[in-house]
């Protein structure tokens, strides 16, 4: 009984320690969608910053500051459309569950991240002898 006894505590610390472990370590629904939603908030505050910086470094430029307006209202249009694409359930969080916060704002930051690559080459410039530069200043 006592070797009965002792292999069974013994199972089960090895059965138990690792869940507690993970759970200890691991993070609540709640803050993976805040972690996730925090980060897509840094890249919008970032693209926000290159925005405002291309309207004042081309401002001389106001056939190309008018475009560049309609071109990102366009491109935020195209981004929440994308976005219905990907979940077009009507009740989001109960058609998605509660992870839907996370997933929608992982796909928020990475259409938004690639969105400021796109805009950032207005404001680094592109090599001197690019002839399809079009509005884009050179080095």
């Amino acid at each position: 009984m006592k070797i009965f006894l002792k292999s069974t505590i013994f199972i089960s610390i090895i059965v138990i320690v690792p869940f507690l472990q993970i759970s200890v370590n691991s993070q609540t629904q709640f803050e993976l969608n805040k972690s996730a939603c925090d980060k897509y908030g840094n890249a919008d505050k970032e693209l926000n910053k290159i925005y405002k910086r291309i309207l004042v470094e081309y401002k001389s430029n106001t056939t190309f500051i008018r475009k560049f307006k309609v071109a990102q209202k366009v491109w935020k249009n195209f981004r929440d459309a994308h976005i219905e694409l990907i979940f077009p359930g009507k009740n989001k969080h109960f058609v998605y569950g509660s992870v839907f916060p996370m997933c929608n704002c992982i796909h928020l930051t990475n259409i938004t991240i690639e969105r400021i690559e796109q805009l950032k080459v207005w404001i680094d410039g592109i090599k001197e002898g690019d002839v399809c530069s079009g509005s884009i200043k050179t080095k």
